[in-house]
């Protein structure tokens, strides 16, 4: 669908408008999205759905997939990496560090995610081992490995630092293991949210299509 915006010039209109009379039946519906229209960024599926009960929906079939990111400087590709833990519907998303993130890469999309804060590293940690989660970081340190070929655990929390700095010290004690990406241009490292995806999918590629060899 597009908009004309002036003579011959249009745009495109995300989503779509008020639902046509009959209103469809169900208590997922959002009464005001229905009578003004849905421009949100969801599924099809999920047009017209209020927040609350698309999230009860992706809380039946979350991946235990976890997604871990250090917040010290207010980094603008946090956002980026939330967005992409919805489109692979983590279970939970950990923001290590200052509890306010940049959400403006998200989309909104942490509203259909389960955000939780931890002030330090230790805390994370702590709260790791008490749920018996393993912690996969991901940087291309000295002592990395391979991600292309290391088999992911199905139940895990993938761990980021920050752009440019990359992961600290202190968070790269409490992983189990480090992997990096491999590269093969002449630049140090890749954007941090662009790790964030491949790493993603490289979970997904072990787990939920098992059938692709390593």
């Amino acid at each position: 669908m597009t908009a004309e915006i002036g003579p011959g010039e249009f745009f495109p209109v995300v989503g779509v408008g008020p639902h046509p009379l009959p209103w469809p039946e169900g208590d997922q519906y959002d009464p005001e999205l229905l009578e003004n229209g849905d421009r949100r960024n969801v599924l099809d599926h999920y047009r017209y759905w209020s927040v609350s009960a698309i999230v009860a929906d992706l809380d039946g079939k979350r991946h235990p997939l976890q997604i871990a990111i250090e917040n010290w400087q207010h980094d603008l590709n946090i956002g980026s990496v939330v967005r992409t833990a919805n489109a692979f519907n983590v279970s939970s998303v950990h923001i290590v560090g200052k509890r306010d993130w940049n959400r403006r890469g998200a989309m909104v999309t942490d509203k259909y995610l389960h955000v939780i804060h931890h002030p330090t590293v230790a805390d994370f940690a702590a709260w790791c081992r008490e749920n018996q989660i393993p912690i996969v970081g991901i940087d291309n340190l000295p002592i990395s490995k391979q991600l292309e070929n290391y088999p992911l655990p199905e139940k895990c929390v993938l761990f980021f630092g920050q752009e440019g700095a990359g992961m600290s010290d202190e968070a790269v004690a409490v992983c189990s293991v480090v992997l990096a990406i491999q590269q093969y241009g002449s630049t140090r490292s890749m954007n941090a949210s662009a790790a964030g995806a491949i790493a993603m999918y490289a979970w997904a590629m072990q787990h939920l299509n098992p059938q692709l060899p390593l």
